[in-house]
């Protein structure tokens, strides 16, 4: 599936071309290119997915990227409702070196409108924090091997919390853009792995400078 037709595509279905270098201001709007994905169905999702490429995980430290979740037509009535539509997550390094990030929540306007953070762009609330890494081919979340992992049980989250379950497999979608990434999420009930991604995808594009170090948050 060609997500732009007017642009030259890569081999999973979403434009390619030179090399991207960072924005030192990113748009406040999701390019088309990420509202196309949002169209898509979960098995297109699946071999975007597996045609991807480990993100550069020192690219994304000191930056917050704005993300929409995507699943199936008849339960977007229910995630817009409950507000989890729309999102950002963070990157940071931490006092001993480690990249961490964390999540905040979103005003769920239109898809194609401004990301505005609750409860404020200035103040946002930070919550769901998880630690980012390549993945380890030997270790028990090792579901895909191209990917950057969100470890959400090494994060800095309350004990009893239910998010520090979540293992979410990050990869970036064309090698030539390094603003745009696709994830889907694993839940973890002990040594067991729950597969989220057959029901939803999330997608992620450099949104604005975030947090340099743990002790900003």
């Amino acid at each position: 599936m060609s997500v732009v037709a007017a642009a030259p595509s890569s081999s999973n279905g979403v434009p390619s071309g030179k090399v991207i270098p960072l924005p030192r201001t990113p748009s406040p709007f999701p390019s088309a290119t990420a509202l196309a994905m949002e169209k898509m169905s979960i098995r297109e999702l699946e071999v975007v997915f597996q045609r991807g490429s480990m993100p550069d995980l020192e690219s994304l430290v000191g930056w917050e990227f704005r993300g929409f979740n995507v699943v199936p037509l008849q339960s977007i009535p229910f995630m817009e409702l409950v507000g989890i539509k729309k999102f950002v997550k963070g990157f940071y390094r931490s006092d001993d070196g480690r990249v961490l990030g964390y999540n905040s929540p979103a005003v769920c306007n239109v898809i194609d409108g401004r990301w505005h953070l609750k409860p404020s762009d200035t103040a946002p609330k930070r919550y769901g924090f998880y630690e980012a890494y390549p993945v380890d081919p030997t270790a028990r979340d090792n579901h895909a091997l191209h990917a950057l992992l969100l470890d959400y049980g090494k994060g800095d989250n309350p004990r009893l919390d239910i998010m520090r379950g979540l293992r979410d497999y990050l990869v970036q979608v064309d090698p030539a853009n390094p603003d745009l990434f696709l994830g889907k999420a694993h839940f973890a009930i002990g040594p067991a792995r729950v597969n989220l991604g057959r029901v939803n995808f999330f997608v992620l594009e450099r949104h604005r400078r975030g947090l340099t170090d743990y002790a900003s948050r």
